[in-house]
C-alpha cells in the first residue's frame, strides 16, 4: 500500500503505508528517541500531530499495552523510516501495524526520515497531510490549506470527569490537561491519596475536594488556549503547594506573569540534558513540548528560574520565592533510562509536609462540614 506526506512547504515524501487507510492532517514533529515509541504513540501531548521518529527502525519489540500513558492514542500520523512488521520481544502482545488500525492512525515507512528532519529543523514545524489514497498533489494542497490546525487538544485529551485513587497519605488534586498515567502512577507509588479532575475544574471546585498538594499535568498545545486554567492556578497560588509539568509549567509561569513562545521545533525525546543551577548537576531528560516560557519575561515576576536546557538555554524550571510552587518542563515522571528525575516528587510532598507544618488546617471533617454547611446556606438564598 502506497502513502504519502506532503507539507506545507510543497515537498512531497511517497513511501510504503502501514496501519489505518485514509487521510489525515496535523502539525508535523519529530522525535528523537532511539527507544520508546509505545509511549511516544500513547502521549496525550502528540494529540493533532503527525510523529516523525529519527531512529530509523521503529516497531522491533512490538506493542505492550502495559507501557502505555493513556488508554487510547490521540497522534494524527506515524512516520518512520523502517517498520519491521515481525516484533521480536517476550512481553509483545501485538504488533505497531495492528495497533495503527485499531486507532485508525495512518502510518508511513520507507521515505527518508533524515531529510524530513533537516527540513523541519530547518524551517521549524509545519503542516502536513498524510494519505494513503490516490488524490491529485493540488487537491491535498487545498485541503492543507484550508484545515486549520486544532486548538482544543487539552479539551479532547483530558478525562471529562473526576475519578479518584485512593492512598492513605497526603491528598493530591491532579489536574489533567492530557497526563500520562506515569505522573499518577509516581503519586501512587509514594501512598498518595490521588484525586483526578478536569482540566476546567474550578478553583472552588479544588478547595472542595480539600486537597494537601496541587499536581499540574503535560498537555497538547499552546498554553494560551487554556485561559480558564491560568485563572484557577493565579487563585489557588500560595493557598496549597503547587507542582507543574510541561504544559503545568507553562500555565503556572502563565498565572504568574510571565509569558510563552512556541519553539522552531520544539524538544521532543528521551536524551535531552538540563542543568539544575542550584546543583550544576546535569540530568538527561525525557521531553515532549512545542512552547516555552520567555527568559525576559520572568524578571519582573516572583519566579525564580531553576533549571536551563544546555542545548538551547531555554527555561525547564521554576520556582516561586514566596510561595510553596515549582515546576519543570521535562517529564521526571518518564524514564529516559535513569529514574533520577523522580527525586522531584519527592521534593513534591516534602514541600507539602512543611507546609502543613507551618500552616495547620482543620482536620478534614470539620473541614466538609463547614463547606456543606456553606452550600446549604447558599441554596437556601
Amino acid at each position: 500500500m502506497q502513502a504519502r506526506l506532503l507539507l506545507e512547504d510543497g515537498t512531497l515524501f511517497t513511501g510504503l503505508g502501514f496501519g489505518a487507510e485514509g487521510q489525515s492532517s496535523g502539525e508535523v514533529v519529530f522525535n528523537t528517541g532511539i527507544t520508546g515509541y509505545q509511549e511516544v504513540i500513547s502521549d496525550p501531548s502528540y494529540c493533532g500531530q503527525i510523529v516523525t521518529m529519527t531512529y530509523p527502525l521503529v516497531g522491533n519489540y512490538g506493542i505492550t499495552r502495559d507501557d502505555f500513558e493513556c488508554v487510547s492514542p490521540f497522534i494524527h500520523g506515524f512516520v518512520v523510516r523502517r517498520h519491521e512488521p515481525v516484533p521480536s520481544n517476550w512481553r509483545a502482545e501485538y504488533t505497531l501495524d495492528r495497533l495503527l488500525k485499531e486507532y485508525g492512525i495512518i502510518g508511513i515507512s520507507d521515505i527518508d526520515t533524515r531529510m524530513l528532519t533537516r527540513i523541519l529543523r530547518h524551517h521549524g514545524t509545519m503542516k502536513g497531510i498524510l494519505t494513503t489514497g490516490a488524490e491529485r498533489v493540488e487537491e491535498l494542497q487545498e485541503r492543507l490549506g484550508s484545515t486549520p490546525l486544532m486548538t482544543d487538544q487539552v479539551a479532547r485529551t483530558s478525562t471529562k470527569s473526576i475519578f479518584s485513587s485512593p492512598g492513605d497519605r497526603e491528598r493530591i488534586v491532579l489536574v489533567d490537561f492530557g497526563a500520562k498515567s506515569g505522573i499518577l502512577r509516581e503519586l501512587t507509588k509514594r501512598g498518595c491519596d490521588v484525586v483526578v479532575v478536569p482540566h476546567d475544574t474550578t478553583a472552588d471546585q479544588i478547595r472542595r475536594l480539600n486537597p494537601d498538594g496541587i499536581q499540574l499535568s503535560n498537555g497538547p498545545g499552546d498554553p494560551k488556549d487554556v485561559p480558564q486554567a491560568v485563572k484557577m492556578i493565579n487563585e489557588l497560588l500560595g493557598e496549597y503547594p503547587i507542582f507543574g509539568i510541561c504544559l503545568g509549567h507553562q500555565l503556572f509561569a502563565l498565572a504568574c506573569g510571565a509569558d510563552t513562545a512556541k519553539l522552531k521545533f520544539g524538544h521532543r525525546g528521551g536524551n535531552h540534558p538540563v542543568k539544575e543551577l542550584s546543583t550544576n548537576r546535569c540530568y538527561i531528560t525525557s521531553q515532549n513540548h512545542g512552547y516555552t516560557v520567555l527568559e525576559d519575561s520572568v524578571k519582573n515576576t516572583k519566579l525564580a528560574v531553576t533549571h536551563i536546557n544546555n542545548n538551547d538555554r531555554t527555561i525547564e524550571g521554576l520556582k516561586h520565592t514566596e510561595y510553596p510552587a515549582f515546576t519543570v518542563q521535562y517529564h521526571p515522571e518518564a524514564a529516559p533510562g535513569p529514574y533520577d528525575s523522580s527525586y522531584l516528587f519527592d521534593e513534591f510532598l516534602e514541600m507539602i509536609r512543611e507546609h502543613k507544618r507551618t500552616n495547620p488546617k482543620k482536620p478534614r471533617q470539620a473541614q466538609l462540614a463547614e463547606s456543606l454547611r456553606g452550600e446549604l446556606q447558599y441554596a437556601q438564598k
